[in-house]
């Protein structure tokens, strides 16, 4: 696992947040539209406190997603047709279309050593599992939604990195194909945050199952790098520190979605936890310094999808 990171470093860190959108607080929620007055102030206040700290945010192209639990019980409960309609109210198509957010777009491409990856066309779908966007469609299905998002992100003048992380970090293998043939280089889908850390560790909660817990993996025949989320919220201290010793690479989680209809994110990047991560990243500057690497999940991929060179016969 030696060649992910570099070789004067200790272990690395990298943070990223899910569910990025226009939304404002007079919507239905706040998800990075309220610009430096919400989430993405608090991320911008934690980027000056910590120069080091590196950020992606996987944005959602045309968010669609109100609700994120079914509201329509009656429908819910019959077969057939429950799949062929959604089953929570959805934003008109359009709605939190990116290029529709030029002050939003701008505030995004103002921020400093913050990447934007993918999150999805829509995050929502029709059926049981609203949040779920990516289930049994095919690969080329799978592509003509990757292609979409792409074209809005495109549109709205955003540079983005290539990779996702899917909604509801659902990663179907004809998804994954879809994003290699693509050439997305990096898949952030296995988050476990219960798993006792160890270097031979796997994960075993959302997403992807069987994943290295606290090292990135390559996958799809070496196209693509999975990276792991495993640490977050309600995670203590000590969980950072154990995966840092390890030689691991620290991979945390927040939402910009702190609570929506009844449903509430531990991880929502609220004042709270932005309070928390202020004192994890400085309890982590002060004790490692510059043994550990503050890197990016697309810096990660870049570096594990480069050929290593033969090194010569001692």
């Amino acid at each position: 696992m030696s060649e992910w990171i570099p070789r004067d470093k200790q272990a690395a860190v990298c943070f990223s947040i899910d569910d990025i959108h226009p939304g404002k607080s007079s919507d239905a929620y706040e998800a990075g539209g309220d610009l430096n007055k919400g989430v993405l102030g608090r991320l911008c206040w934690l980027l000056r406190r910590h120069p080091k700290l590196e950020t992606t945010l996987f944005v959602t192209a045309d968010w669609r997603e109100i609700s994120p639990h079914p509201t329509r019980r009656i429908l819910s409960r019959i077969p057939g047709l429950r799949d062929r309609v959604y089953l929570t109210p959805i934003l008109p198509e359009g709605t939190m279309h990116l290029a529709r957010h030029p002050r939003f777009v701008q505030f995004l491409r103002s921020m400093p050593r913050t990447s934007v990856g993918l999150h999805g066309l829509h995050h929502v779908r029709k059926g049981l599992k609203p949040l779920v966007e990516f289930q049994d469609e095919s690969v080329e299905q799978c592509r003509r939604t990757l292609a979409s998002a792409i074209a809005v992100f495109r549109q709205a003048g955003i540079d983005f990195v290539p990779g996702m992380c899917p909604p509801a970090w659902n990663a179907p293998p004809n998804l994954l194909e879809a994003m290699a043939q693509l050439g997305l280089t990096f898949v952030a889908s296995a988050r476990d945050v219960r798993t006792a850390v160890d270097s031979a560790a796997v994960t075993n909660m959302s997403g992807m199952k069987g994943m290295p817990l606290i090292y990135p993996q390559r996958i799809q025949g070496g196209r693509m790098v999975q990276i792991t989320s495993n640490f977050a919220a309600n995670n203590p201290i000590d969980r950072a520190l154990q995966i840092v010793e390890s030689g691991g690479l620290l991979a945390i989680k927040a939402h910009a979605v702190k609570e929506a209809f009844g449903r509430t994110a531990i991880d929502g990047l609220d004042e709270l936890y932005a309070n928390y991560l202020d004192i994890l990243l400085s309890t982590l500057e002060d004790r490692y310094g510059d043994s550990l690497w503050w890197t990016s999940m697309h810096k990660i991929a870049e570096r594990m999808l480069v050929p290593i060179p033969l090194r010569k016969a001692s």
